[in-house]
Order: C-alpha cells, then structure tokens, then sequence
C-alpha cells in the first residue's frame, strides 16, 4: 500500500494509522448522528480493517478524520468523514474528500458512501444518488 501525505496552508492529510489520536477519532464518532454510542473497541476494530485518513494541523493537532473500505480493486466505501467543529467552514472537508479520491489505491475503483447532510460537498466530486439496498445490523 502507498503513503500519501498532502500538504497545504498549514494542514496535513495522510493515511499513516501511527499518527491518528484515537481519543479524538472516538470522541468525534461516537457522537456523529450516524455512529452515536459506538464504542471504543468497534472503533479501534474499524480502524484496523481499513483505509484510514487523518487530517493535521500544523501543529500536529488532528483536526479531522475519514476511513474507506477498499478491496482496491473494485470498490470503495468512505465511511466516518469529520472535520473537527473548531475547524469547519474552511474547505477542510472538500481537501479531505479530493485526498481521499485521489489515493492511488483507491483512484481507479467505484466509491460509495452514505450521507444524510452533506449532499453538496460530495457532487463536487461528481457523486450521484443511486439505488442502494442495505441490510441493518442485527
């Protein structure tokens, strides 16, 4: 698997699992509206089994997380996109999502993902609404 590590304005984004701050990742996840309550352990078990993002500030602070389920051949599914709520409404989102979909891993595969609030951000990179059937938890 490929590193990538992007760089601008002071920001970071890279997929090394070494540097992600599980603290903030949990905190951040189980209290997002599609997540709520999920413990440390799936967290921890989620991270281990997929492609994962963290975003950084210049500091080194994590300020953002995402992850993808990847067969990285045919498809993606990006999961747990979050931007910490001190830094929202920068575009920090959308350099996520453009590191996230430009991964070489992951460029050539079909993305999915689910969102009920963010339909705008990712049509700019040319997501569509499409039939998708689920099976819940059981």
């Amino acid at each position: 698997m490929m590193q990538l590590k992007w760089e601008k304005e002071g920001y970071i984004v890279s997929d090394d699992k070494t540097l992600l701050q599980m603290g903030k990742i949990e905190a951040w996840i189980s209290g997002a509206y599609w997540a709520a309550g999920r413990s440390r352990e799936i967290i921890e078990k989620s991270i281990q089994h997929s492609l994962c993002f963290g975003m950084y500030d210049k500091d080194g602070r994590q300020i953002g997380f995402a992850r993808v389920i990847t067969d990285q051949a045919v498809f993606s599914w990006i999961m747990d996109v979050i931007i910490d709520q001190e830094f929202r409404g920068k575009g920090l989102g959308k350099k996520l999502v453009e590191c996230i979909i430009s991964h070489p891993d992951i460029v050539h595969t079909k993305m999915g993902l689910a969102t009920k609030d963010a339909h705008g951000l990712y049509r700019q990179f040319d997501f569509e609404m499409d039939e998708c059937m689920r099976r819940p938890l059981l």
